[in-house]
């Protein structure tokens, strides 16, 4: 889309000046629908196509019946005889060898499609916008590297060959013209043998006013150069493939009459009942600049901060600090609490060790330990005295046992 207010006329025979300048039509700033074009297009190219059919009885002429069942083979329809390979071979089914296709091609399938008259005009005049734009022209293919302007308006075309070519390699549309013809090459696949065996890549398109029909004779025999009627422009012409971007070439009366034939947003056509341009879903397409302007900010609310009621993850209290202080106020002076009664037992238990180890201890437990071993020796010595006692008694046979000082007190 562009939207400059006027565009420059340049004469055919001089490329450096400009005769005229002309108000930019209002179709140029239609919106440029790709998906519309696309659409049309490979409605519209389908109505080229010729229809064919293969012969009726093609792949069933065999002489072949099915064997039935019992015999532990598919039921489909066999070669009869025998004495060769190929008697008992499957055929007919589109899964055999020399038998039919699937879905035999009939010459009354749909071969052509239709496109409602209101989208046809809409792609046309996406197309001529998207023309006008280089990025697109050149994402296109052609080469406008030397080309003055967009759209190219030319004040008139010449009615001879020569001198058009002169004037096309004047405004730098030589370069295009170059890759025309250095992309001929034979067309890949079968259709070499037919009518068309060459193919190339498309060049400029010419486009021109009803008085100005000698331009068409001028242009017919320059490789790749198309030529169209302002008042007959069609999508299969301004988008090739159903790609947008062609490079155009225009007339000054053709440019002019763009207005009758498509209008503008604010007139319908003059041509075509009922049409009126599409407007643009948004005037502006920057959202940056619309987003950051003034007016919009203003009416904006305070940003705001992130208030999460709880975290995006469940967090264990019993091993996180801060969410247990959360739950718990006092979890943190009950911590240093049982941290302090902590430190104060390890204190005592060190001063406990200490003096244990001390010199002091240390004579005291062997004293305790002289006492013991000493108290342990008088108990032996005085259970041997009472045994040998014993022993001396029942050596002179006065030991009865039970026989005691008790037993003769009872």
């Amino acid at each position: 889309m562009t939207s400059r207010p006027v565009v420059s006329v340049y004469k055919s025979d001089n490329a450096k000046e400009i005769a005229d300048s002309v108000a930019m039509p209002g179709v140029f700033t239609a919106p440029i629908r790709n998906d519309l074009v696309h659409f049309v297009h490979s409605n519209l190219a389908k109505n080229r196509r010729q229809g064919h059919a293969v012969f009726y009885k093609a792949g069933q002429e065999h002489s072949a019946a099915s064997w039935g069942t019992g015999r532990a083979v598919a039921r489909i329809p066999r070669i009869a005889g025998s004495g060769t390979s190929r008697s008992g071979q499957a055929t007919f089914g589109n899964m055999c060898r020399k038998a039919r296709m699937f879905a035999p091609l009939k010459i009354w399938r749909k071969w052509h499609a239709k496109a409602n008259v209101t989208q046809r005009r809409h792609a046309v005049a996406a197309a001529l916008a998207a023309s006008a734009c280089p990025p697109l022209v050149m994402a296109r293919g052609h080469k406008i590297d030397n080309v003055p302007e967009l759209p190219l308006v030319l004040d008139n075309l010449q009615d001879s060959t020569k001198t058009l070519v002169q004037a096309l390699q004047s405004f730098g549309v030589g370069d295009d013209l170059k890759k025309v013809r250095s992309s001929k090459k034979i067309r890949s696949g079968v259709g070499k043998y037919r009518n068309s065996r060459y193919v190339m890549k498309k060049g400029p398109l010419l486009v021109h006013d009803n008085n100005e029909d000698g331009v068409k004779q001028a242009a017919r025999n320059l490789p790749g150069v198309d030529i169209c009627n302002v008042h007959r422009l069609n999508v299969l012409q301004l988008a090739p493939g159903g790609h947008l971007g062609r490079f155009i070439i225009f007339t000054k009366s053709a440019f002019k009459a763009l207005n009758a034939v498509f209008g503008s947003h604010k007139a319908e056509s003059l041509e075509k009942k009922g049409f009126k341009l599409n407007r643009h879903v948004m005037a502006c397409a920057d959202i940056a600049r619309i987003i950051n302007s003034d007016q919009v900010q203003q009416k904006l609310r305070e940003v705001k901060q992130s208030v999460r009621v709880h975290d995006k993850l469940k967090k264990n209290p019993l091993t996180n600090k801060a969410l247990m202080n959360k739950l718990n106020p006092f979890a943190k002076k009950q911590a240093e609490l049982m941290k302090k009664v902590e430190t104060d037992r390890q204190a005592k238990k060190a001063a406990a060790l200490k003096a244990k180890r001390s010199k002091a201890a240390k004579k005291s437990k062997n004293t305790r330990t002289e006492k013991f071993h000493g108290l342990e020796k008088d108990l032996l010595a005085s259970y041997k005295a009472a045994e040998d006692l014993i022993a001396q008694e029942e050596k002179e046979g006065n030991y009865q046992p039970g026989d005691s000082d008790l037993e003769s007190d009872e």
